[in-house]
């Protein structure tokens, strides 16, 4: 039953084709931003979550 439905669609074989270039170009992207970011920045960022100062003094503040 999809089959045919699929088979009525015109120029339906593009859409794969449009969909792994998306992807494969996000991949890409994602693969140039990682090795050419900064490795101070990555540094500081996986260390943010442990050594957020307003987060541990707001924190301390409103315990009673």
């Amino acid at each position: 039953m999809y089959k045919e439905v699929l088979r009525s669609i015109d120029n339906i074989e593009i859409w794969p084709v449009i969909s792994f270039v998306i992807f494969f170009s996000f991949f890409i992207g994602l693969l140039w931003w990682t090795f050419s970011t900064d490795k101070k920045f990555i540094d500081e960022m996986s260390q943010k979550p442990l050594h957020d100062e307003s987060l541990n003094s707001n924190a301390l503040n409103t315990q009673p």
